[in-house]
């Protein structure tokens, strides 16, 4: 959240859900939720605040305790602004299970909206999201040399954007970064109605590579891939968000469902960019690629959806 969001009062209360005790203490730039439950009658590692699960968890005889503590652009926490409030807000919830009533507690952090303020949560050069297994995703719109981040989010029409999506990891084996799919949108939450330019599709074919210049660049770490759009006609002059699925995988065991595949017009085929001797991979991207039921790392922790922007692309 930018440095000049007026931030108006520090929320700490105190709820009882069912025989549970909740404390929210509301922060700048985050919120921190404990859960106390003195019966121990859900277990605090099912727990989740939006999507994340517990920063801490502990069990004793006196009782169950879960800690969270999730920045405002982290967790699928919702913002909601009016003309005068920033409202951030989100859930304490656990898994439907037969014998227990499940949890659903809300969490809401309200601030003052100053004239000046600008969306945080979607960023125009870069988007920050946390996975679990001690994962962390990162998208961000570059500058042309990859260098750093960009410092405009405006493009010509033709020009390049680059993007680059990257993961960081502590206690994994070796992981290799893919992008899933992405497509481009004028709305910043994805719904029936609405617009939709796809561009990557069918597990990591870059669609758009077919019919434009838009390609995967070589890569320069397994950590990262880096992708270069060839800036579309979509949505001209419009508040444009780039909604993109990154996961992380096994790089020994690439499969049709595991993948980054872009269109070679000069040999009209499919190329697997991390290994063209296995090209056979990309073969399903124009009908309906399916991956193995194999997963090589913890299934939790393999992807994360993201949204970059907004962008926007002129005429020149």
């Amino acid at each position: 959240m930018p440095s000049f969001l007026l931030f108006v009062f520090l929320n700490l209360a105190v709820f009882l859900v069912a025989q549970a005790e909740i404390t929210v203490d509301c922060g700048k730039n985050s919120v921190s939720v404990r859960w106390i439950d003195a019966n121990t009658q859900v277990d605090p590692s099912l727990l989740r605040l939006g999507d994340c699960p517990p920063t801490r968890v502990s069990v004793r005889p006196q009782g169950s305790e879960a800690v969270f503590y999730a920045e405002f652009w982290a967790c699928n926490i919702r913002r909601l602004v009016t003309t005068n409030d920033i409202t951030f807000e989100t859930e304490v919830t656990s898994p439907t299970l037969s014998k227990t009533t499940p949890v659903y507690y809300p969490v809401s952090c309200a601030y003052e909206r100053p004239e000046d303020w600008a969306p945080p949560l979607y960023d125009p050069l870069i988007f920050h999201t946390h996975g679990q297994g001690d994962l962390a995703f990162r998208i961000s719109l570059m500058k042309d040399d990859f260098s750093g981040v960009a410092t405009t989010s405006t493009f010509s029409l033709g020009s390049t954007i680059p993007i680059a999506a990257s993961v960081t990891q502590q206690n994994h084996q070796p992981l290799i970064v893919l992008l899933d799919e992405c497509l481009a949108s004028t709305t910043p939450e994805l719904g029936p109605d609405s617009r939709v330019y796809p561009l990557i599709t069918n597990k990591g074919c870059l669609l758009d590579s077919k019919s434009t210049n838009s390609r995967f660049l070589p890569r320069t770490q397994l950590s990262e891939i880096r992708l270069s759009l060839q800036a579309f006609k979509f949505a001209i002059g419009e508040d444009v968000y780039l909604h993109c699925r990154l996961v992380a995988w096994d790089p020994r065991d690439l499969d049709g469902g595991k993948k980054a595949c872009q269109y070679d017009r000069a040999s009209s085929r499919w190329v697997l960019v991390d290994d063209p001797s296995q090209s056979s991979l990309c073969s399903c991207c124009d009908t309906n690629c399916q991956g193995r039921k194999k997963r090589g790392i913890t299934a939790d922790s393999l992807d994360l959806n993201s949204v970059l922007g907004p962008l926007v692309i002129i005429e020149n």
